[in-house]
C-alpha cells in the first residue's frame, strides 16, 4: 500500500509498504542486473551503504540461470540473501535492446538469446511466470519500449499492444498470487506508459492505464535518445495523469540532475546504471560535481574522494591508493568506486525525503544544482 505523506508543488514523499518492507520515497534503486551489483558489491554491502531497493532483471535471469532453478532455490531475496524489497523489470527493453532476430505478433516476441543464441518466446504471461518464479517484491509488466524517435504511426500501434498485453499482465498475476505453490502471494505490478516523445500518446496512454488501479505505475521509454529537455516535457505533461496516490517510478534515468528534475514533476522511484558504470571507470560523484581518478593530479593526494562523506571507503581510503588500484587493474578500486557512489545516490534521495518533509525541497535542489555545477575544490 503507498501512502502519500505529504507534497511540495508536484514533488511527493512517500511510503510504500510491501511484505518485504516499507520503502520510503523517493527512492533510487540499486541496479543488481543479475542478482549482482557490477563492482563485486555484496549483500551486506548494500545494507551498509543505505540500499532500500535492488532491480533484477527478468530476462537475464530467465536466460541464465533460469527462473525455474532460482525459484527451486527459494526465490530471489533467498538466492541472493537478501531481506529487503526487490524489483524485478520485465525483461521487454532487453527483448528489444539485446536481443537479435526478434519477431514481434500479439502473443508476445520470438527471440535468439545474446547468451547462447537458443529461441525464446516471451509474452505477457511468460513475463509474469517468471518474475513469479523469482519472487520479487514487484513485478513490472511486459511492454515494448519503441525507440524515442520512433515514426507516430509505428508508436501509436506499440503502445495499442502495450495496453493490451498490460491487461493480460494483471490477469496473469491475479492467477499467479493465487496459487499454492506461488512463493511471493503478494507480488505488486507495476504498469508502464509509453510513448516516445509524443505527449498527446502518452496522456491518452496514462489516462487508460490509470483505470486498470495497478499497485504503481512507471514512465518508459525515456533515456534513450531523447534530449534532458523532451524527457522533462514528457513527465511535466504526462505524470498529472497518473494516479497521484500511487508510486510513479521513472524507468532508467538518470543522473543526479535528472533525479532532482524527476521528483519536482512528482517521480518516486528511480534506476540507473551511471553510479556503478560510471564507478567501474574511475569517475566518481561528489557534491562538487564528478571527478575522475585516473587525473594524474590524485597520483599524491591523500585526501578521501569527498572530505566529509559519511561512505565506507571515505572513512578508510585515500584517492591515492584508490588510483592505484585501478590503474593496477585490480578488482579492488572498481568495487570501492561503486561503493562510494552508490552511497552518494543513496544519501542523495535521503537529503530529498528530508528536504520534503521540511517543505524545503525547492530550496534544496537549487542549493544541490549549484553546488555539483561548481569546480571540485582542490
Amino acid at each position: 500500500m503507498y501512502r502519500l505523506i505529504r507534497q511540495e508543488g508536484r514533488a511527493k514523499r512517500g511510503e510504500l509498504t510491501t511484505v518485504h518492507g516499507t520503502i520510503q520515497t523517493p527512492v533510487f534503486m540499486n541496479v543488481g542486473t543479475v542478482a549482482a551489483i557490477k563492482g563485486a558489491v555484496s549483500t551486506e554491502d548494500l545494507e551498509q551503504i543505505k540500499t532500500q531497493v535492488e532491480l533484477s532483471n527478468t530476462y537475464h535471469l530467465h536466460v541464465r540461470p533460469g527462473d525455474e532453478v532460482i525459484k527451486k532455490l527459494g526465490g530471489l531475496h533467498r538466492f541472493m540473501s537478501w531481506d529487503r524489497p526487490i524489483l524485478t523489470d520485465s525483461g521487454g527493453f532487453q527483448v528489444f535492446s539485446l536481443a537479435t532476430l526478434r519477431k514481434i505478433k500479439e502473443e508476445g516476441v520470438y527471440f535468439h538469446s545474446h547468451v547462447d543464441g537458443r529461441k525464446i518466446f516471451m509474452g505477457p504471461e511468460e513475463s509474469m511466470r517468471i518474475q513469479s518464479n523469482l519472487a520479487s517484491t514487484i513485478a513490472m509488466a511486459f511492454d515494448e519500449c519503441a525507440p524515442a524517435k520512433a515514426e507516430r504511426e509505428y508508436v501509436e500501434a506499440s503502445v495499442a499492444r502495450t495496453t493490451r498485453w498490460l491487461a493480460r499482465c494483471r490477469e496473469e498475476m491475479k492467477r499467479l498470487n493465487g496459487l499454492e505453490d506461488t512463493i511471493n502471494k503478494h507480488q505488486l505490478l507495476f504498469g508502464i506508459n509509453q510513448g516516445a516523445v509524443y505527449t498527446d500518446i502518452r496522456i491518452e496512454h496514462a489516462k487508460r492505464i490509470a483505470e486498470m488501479e495497478l499497485d504503481g505505475y512507471a514512465i518508459g521509454g525515456l533515456a534513450v535518445g531523447e534530449s534532458h529537455e523532451e524527457m522533462y516535457h514528457v513527465l511535466d505533461e504526462t505524470v498529472p495523469y497518473l494516479p497521484a496516490d500511487k508510486p510513479t517510478y521513472l524507468m532508467g534515468v538518470g543522473t543526479p540532475a535528472n533525479i532532482l528534475e524527476g521528483v519536482e514533476r512528482g517521480v518516486d522511484f528511480f534506476d540507473c546504471v551511471y553510479p556503478t558504470r560510471n564507478g567501474r571507470h574511475g569517475h566518481l560523484y561528489t557534491n562538487y560535481g564528478k571527478i575522475n581518478l585516473f587525473n594524474a593530479k590524485y597520483e599524491l593526494d591523500m585526501r578521501p574522494i569527498e572530505e566529509g562523506c559519511g561512505c565506507p571507503v571515505c572513512r578508510r581510503y585515500s584517492r591515492a591508493y584508490i588510483r592505484h588500484l585501478l590503474k593496477a587493474k585490480e578488482m579492488l578500486g572498481m568495487r570501492l568506486c561503486v561503493l562510494h557512489n552508490l552511497w552518494f545516490y543513496n544519501t542523495m534521495m535521503e537529503e530529498i525525503r528530508d528536504a520534503l518533509d521540511e517543505g524545503r525541497f525547492a530550496a534544496y535542489k537549487k542549493e544541490k544544482l549549484a553546488r555539483m555545477a561548481a569546480r571540485q575544490p582542490d
